[in-house]
Order: C-alpha cells, then sequence, then structure tokens
C-alpha cells in the first residue's frame, strides 16, 4: 500500500536511484494506459502492455531471423519475439511502444511471439 504522507513520499524519491526513479516513471506511464503490468502477467494470458525496448538482438535459428527485444515496463522484463524478421522500421533501443499479444513461459522467462506493436511518438 503506498503512502500517503508527503513527506514520506519525498523523502523515498530522494533517496531512490536514477534506475529506480525511471522504473516507477514507466510504471506508472503503463498504469495511465491501462497497461497490465509485465509482473502480473500470466501463462498465455493476453495483454496489452506499455514500456520500452531496452535492448534489441538479431538471433538467427535454423537459418530464419528472430528479432529479439527486451521490454521493460519498470516492473518486470519480457521478451519480444518476432519470427522471420531482421528489423522493423522505429523499433530500435529506448523506443516506446504498445504491444499486444499471448505470454508464453519459456525457458521460465515470459515471452511474446510476434506481438501487435503501436509506436509512441515523443517518447
Amino acid at each position: 500500500m503506498a503512502s500517503t504522507n508527503p513527506l514520506i513520499r519525498a523523502l523515498k524519491r530522494w533517496g531512490a536511484s536514477n534506475d529506480e526513479l525511471e522504473a516507477q516513471e514507466r510504471q506508472r506511464l503503463a498504469q495511465a494506459a491501462g497497461a497490465t503490468q509485465i509482473h502480473e502477467a500470466a501463462d498465455r494470458q493476453r495483454v496489452r502492455l506499455r514500456g520500452f525496448v531496452t535492448v534489441l538482438t538479431l538471433k538467427p535459428r535454423s537459418g530464419t531471423p528472430w528479432m529479439e527485444a527486451q521490454f521493460s515496463d519498470g516492473s518486470d522484463v519480457i521478451t519480444l519475439i518476432w519470427m522471420g524478421r531482421r528489423e522493423i522500421p522505429g523499433v530500435v533501443a529506448g523506443c516506446e511502444m504498445a504491444v499486444e499479444g499471448r505470454v508464453s513461459y519459456v525457458d521460465g522467462e515470459r515471452r511474446i511471439y510476434n506481438p501487435r506493436y503501436e509506436l509512441i511518438a515523443g517518447a
């Protein structure tokens, strides 16, 4: 439960690291957009997420390109995988997006394969 005392909230912000403040801001943006938080996403659940691409890689699988993005909303990280893609215009590390798809747990990690995505301008 969040503290309602303004002094306690201010002290917590003052003592927080830049990474913690960034994660809090990402969570606030996702919550304001009505998105599911990544840490709440269950296996096989259809979700709409909002966050940022933190790492983008190309990982070929059996000769087929796979573009993978580590995607964070401040609550956790999920891997987005576009099979058969080498690049997607506008999808770069640091970009803000809203994505939709079905969550899969593979090797203990959350993933969404071929998610629908919407780039968010001005990010």
